[in-house]
C-alpha cells in the first residue's frame, strides 16, 4: 500500500497536480541513499565495448601502411584495397545497428552485450590467421558488425542503469572509452606489427564477455518483460542496501503500464515517438557532418607542413587531445548540461573549419594553383622550404581547436542524448534507425570525400562543413530539450507534452 501511494503521489506531482517541489524533495531523499560502487562498476564493464569499437577503428592507421608493403603478395594491398580496408568497418557496423537494434528487444541489454563480443574476437582472429585479403575484409566487416551492436547497446546500457545525477558522466565514458581505444591502438601500433596489433586488439572484446557475466540486466529491461523481482534485485545491486528500491521500480513500473508493451504502427504518429526520433536522426547526420573524418584525414600532412616528421606520434598527439577533452566532457556534462556543450562545440568548430578553409584558399592564392589535385600534392610536400610553410601554424591551430570542440560536445553528446529521450518500447528500434544513419553518413562522407574535393575545392569542402556547423548550433537551441539532471520517465514527459523542460 506504501508503494501505491508514492507512485501515485509521484504521478501527480508530474502532471502538475501537486507540488513539484515535494516530488524534488522526495527524489533528493532516495537518490541520498544511493551507493554507486557497483553502478560504475557495472558502468566500467560495459565500456570495455566502446573501447573495443575504438581498437578497431584506429586499428587500420598503423596497419594500413605495413600491409601496403608486405613481402607477402597475398596479403599486399594497393590503394583501392587499403581504401576498402579502412571504410568497409562502416558497412559492417551499420548492419550491426540494425542487428542491435532487435537484439536489445529480444534477449536483452546483458546478453546482446556479451554477443557481440563473439564477432569482435572472431574478426581480429581471422586477421591475425589472414591467408588472403578477403580474410582480411571479413575480418573487417565482423569487427565492424560488433562496433555497430556495441554503439547501440552500451549507451542504452549505461543510461538505463544509471540514476540522472551521474546519467551524463557515465554516458559521456562511451565515447571517452572509445577514444582511448584509438589511443592506446595507436600507441600500441608504435611497437607492434599487424598482427601482434590484433592480438592485442582481441583483449578488451575478451574481458567483456567475462565481466558482463557478472552485472545485472537493466530494471527498465526486467519490467517490460514483467520481472519484478528481479528487477528490484538489480536496482539494490546498482543503488546499494539502503536505498528504498521498491520507490524507483515502481516508478518506473508505473511509466511501462502507462506506455503499453509494444510498438504499433500508429505510435509513430504520438510526439513522444517521432519528435525524439527525428532529433536522433538529425543528430547523428550532424555529427558526421561537422567535418570529423576530413580533419582527421589532414591530421598527418598538417604534421608535416608543421616540421613534426614523426607522423606516428602525432597520431598519438591527436588521440591524446581527444582523450582529454571528452574527459573534461565527462566531468561537466551533468553541471554544464548537455545544450551548453553542444552549443560550444558547434561555435568552434564552425570557427575552425571556417579558418581550415581560409588556410587551403590561401595556399592555393599563393601558387596559383588551379588543379585540384596539384593542390593536394603541393600541400603535401615536404620537399625543402616553400611560402604556404609560414601558414602551418593555422592549419596546427584550427585542427587544435576543431578536436577540442568536437570531443567536449559533438562527439560524445549525440550517443549520449539517443539513449535519454526514446521512450522505453520504441527504444530499440529507434536507437537502431540512428545508429544506422551514423553509420551510412561515415560511409557515404568517407568515400565521397575525394569527389568533394575535387569538386568543391579544398577551402570549399571546408567551408561547406563550416556551414553544417553553423547549421548544427541553430538546430541545438531550436530542438534539443535539454536533459540534464531529469529522470527517463521525465525527459519522455516533455515530448509527450506533459511536462515542462
Amino acid at each position: 500500500m506504501d508503494i501505491q501511494s508514492e507512485r501515485r503521489r509521484l504521478l501527480d506531482a508530474e502532471d502538475g497536480d501537486e507540488d513539484p517541489t515535494g516530488l524534488m524533495s522526495e527524489q533528493e531523499a532516495y537518490l541520498s541513499k544511493v551507493k554507486n560502487r557497483n553502478l560504475y562498476l557495472a558502468t566500467f564493464a560495459s565500456v570495455l565495448g566502446p573501447m573495443s569499437f575504438g581498437f578497431v577503428l584506429g586499428y587500420s592507421s598503423p596497419a594500413i601502411p605495413e600491409l601496403t608493403r608486405i613481402a607477402d603478395p597475398r596479403l599486399r594491398l594497393d590503394d583501392v584495397q587499403a581504401s576498402w580496408f579502412g571504410s568497409i568497418v562502416t558497412v559492417g557496423a551499420a548492419v550491426g545497428g540494425l542487428l542491435g537494434g532487435w537484439m536489445v528487444e529480444r534477449i536483452g541489454r546483458k546478453l546482446s552485450l556479451m554477443f557481440c563480443s563473439l564477432p569482435y574476437v572472431f574478426g581480429f582472429t581471422l586477421i591475425i590467421a589472414a591467408q588472403n585479403v578477403w580474410m582480411l575484409y571479413i575480418g573487417r566487416v565482423l569487427t565492424g558488425l560488433a562496433s555497430g551492436v556495441t554503439s547501440l547497446v552500451v549507451p542504452l546500457y549505461i543510461s538505463e542503469m544509471a540514476h540522472e545525477r551521474v546519467r551524463g558522466t557515465l554516458g559521456s565514458c562511451v565515447q571517452l572509452m572509445v577514444v582511448l581505444g584509438i589511443m592506446g591502438v595507436y600507441l600500441a601500433g608504435l611497437f607492434l606489427d599487424w598482427r601482434w596489433l590484433a592480438i592485442c586488439s582481441s583483449i578488451p572484446p575478451t574481458l567483456l564477455m567475462v565481466c558482463m557475466c557478472f552485472m545485472p540486466e537493466t530494471p527498465r529491461f526486467l519490467l517490460s518483460q514483467g520481472k519484478r523481482r528481479e528487477a528490484e534485485e538489480a536496482l539494490r545491486f546498482l543503488r546499494g542496501p539502503d536505498a528504498p528500491v521498491e520507490w524507483e521500480c515502481a516508478r518506473i513500473e508505473d511509466a511501462c503500464e502507462e506506455q503499453g508493451s509494444s510498438l504499433q504502427a500508429s505510435d509513430l504518429k504520438d510526439p513522444g515517438v517521432y519528435k525524439p526520433l527525428i532529433i536522433g536522426v538529425f543528430l547523428m547526420i550532424f555529427q558526421q557532418m561537422t567535418g570529423i573524418n576530413a580533419i582527421m584525414f589532414y591530421a598527418e600532412t598538417i604534421f608535416e607542413q608543421a616540421h613534426f616528421k614523426e607522423s606516428d606520434l602525432a597520431s598519438v598527439i591527436v588521440g591524446l587531445i581527444q582523450v582529454v577533452f571528452t574527459a573534461v566532457a565527462a566531468l561537466i556534462m551533468d553541471r554544464a548540461g548537455r545544450k551548453v556543450l553542444l552549443m560550444i562545440s558547434g561555435v568552434s568548430m564552425a570557427l575552425s573549419t571556417t579558418a581550415f578553409g581560409v588556410y587551403f584558399y590561401l595556399v592555393s592564392q599563393q601558387h596559383g594553383v588551379s588543379s585540384e589535385h596539384t593542390l593536394m600534392l603541393d600541400v603535401q610536400s615536404t620537399a625543402g622550404p616553400s611560402p604556404h610553410q609560414d601558414l602551418a601554424w593555422l592549419a596546427l591551430a584550427s585542427m587544435a581547436v576543431f578536436i577540442t570542440g568536437f570531443a567536449l560536445g559533438w562527439g560524445p553528446i549525440p550517443w549520449l542524448v539517443m539513449s535519454e529521450i526514446f521512450p522505453a518500447k520504441v527504444r530499440g528500434v529507434a536507437s537502431a534507425v540512428c545508429v544506422l544513419t551514423n553509420w551510412s553518413m561515415a560511409f557515404i562522407i568517407t568515400k565521397t570525400f575525394q569527389d568533394m574535393m575535387d569538386s568543391l575545392t579544398s577551402a570549399g569542402t571546408f567551408w561547406l562543413f563550416a556551414a553544417m556547423c553553423v547549421a548544427n548550433s541553430i538546430f541545438t537551441i531550436a530542438f534539443i530539450p535539454e536533459t540534464k539532471g531529469k529522470t527517463l520517465e521525465q525527459i519522455e514527459a516533455i515530448f509527450r507534452g506533459t511536462s515542462g523542460p
